[in-house]
């Protein structure tokens, strides 16, 4: 009895730590968008491939009548780069060259749609859909519940170029939280083809983000109630849970993902705080702890970064992140790292 009381004890000591840590100082957004009618939700950062001043954030606006929004720079909406009418976008990303056939290759926008229970896929920048109206997804699970579409991070394999989806759901069963599709094109058009089910769940809570990092071939994703856990992207190289870092760091729940990948291995695995209104900052390298930052946000679920300059206002890179008052906030990645 004595011994379940020091355990108590001590549970209850380390959550009232946690809770009470005090607030890191406010660093401010570089640009706060435009506001989206209903619930932001998730960025992905485009980057023009011959002005990248002219790059383009997107960012998921999370309802029924939701859709998923183009930012300029500046954060205004760039209406015809928008895509409407979506039911329920929730996450979303962006890879470069995806092969439509032996001339012909596109960067690319894949985002899911939970209502639908699918995945949808259009070009960037010119905004054509890739889908034929949509890809369904986790088709083989009986439950409804367990086909609503969440998180989703593309991967291009770093064997032979081939595109992948990485696709995570509301509700799913550990082992198989995940499932990864290949994107295929030939003359009857673009498929989605199931090729791998993956991923342990602890069942607390849910699996939303999921960030693949494409130079190493890793996949992370929060399990939100437990860790960031850390697998490989490739299919090829099995289902081993390779990391489970940082959950001791978090106050609730571990939410949105970004990767800010240097030469030769180097970076940092950026992942939202969401109830203490933080981020937490691990090494590329070794997933081992460096800092927190407190970015102004509030309740962020997802978040990006690219390290290339955009402009004079982002001249280290970008970092995009949700904030809860239907908007996204922009930074110069030099502010959020302390590069300076």
């Amino acid at each position: 009895m004595k011994q379940i009381r020091i355990l108590l004890f001590l549970s209850i000591l380390v959550l009232s730590c946690k809770q009470q840590a005090p607030k890191l100082p406010a660093i401010v957004p570089d640009i706060i968008t435009e506001k989206t009618p209903n619930d932001t939700d998730d960025p992905a950062i485009w980057i023009h491939p011959e002005d990248a001043s002219k790059s383009i954030v997107f960012g998921t606006d999370k309802e029924t009548n939701g859709g998923v929004y183009a930012f300029d720079l500046n954060g205004k909406i760039i209406r015809e780069k928008s895509i409407m009418d979506i039911q329920r976008p929730n996450n979303a990303d962006v890879e470069y060259g995806f092969q439509l056939n032996d001339s012909v290759a596109v960067d690319i926008i894949a985002f899911t749609e939970r209502e639908k229970q699918q995945i949808r896929l259009f070009s960037v920048p010119d905004m054509k859909p890739l889908d034929g109206g949509g890809f369904p997804v986790f088709e083989d699970e009986p439950n409804a519940e367990q086909r609503l579409t969440m998180g989703i991070s593309l991967y291009k394999s770093l064997k032979d170029s081939s595109m992948y989806a990485i696709v995570g759901r509301k509700i799913g069963p550990s082992g198989s939280y995940l499932y990864q599709y290949k994107l295929e094109s030939d003359s009857t058009g673009i498929s989605a083809r199931l090729v791998r089910k993956f991923g342990s769940f602890t069942g607390g809570k849910e699996i939303e983000a999921i960030a693949v990092d494409n130079e190493l071939g890793f996949v992370y994703y929060s399990d939100e109630g437990e860790c960031v856990k850390k697998y490989y992207a490739e299919p090829s190289m099995g289902n081993e849970e390779l990391a489970c870092f940082g959950g001791e760091l978090f106050l609730e729940d571990i939410e949105g993902i970004a990767i800010a990948k240097y030469p030769n291995g180097e970076g940092y695995i950026i992942v939202s705080d969401q109830q203490r209104g933080q981020f937490n900052i691990f090494s590329r390298k070794d997933n081992s702890f460096i800092k927190a930052v407190n970015l102004s946000t509030t309740e962020t679920d997802g978040c990006d970064v690219v390290t290339v300059p955009l402009n004079h206002t982002f001249p280290n890179g970008l970092f995009a992140a949700m904030n809860d008052a239907k908007d996204f906030y922009f930074y110069d990645l030099g502010k959020v790292l302390d590069l300076d």
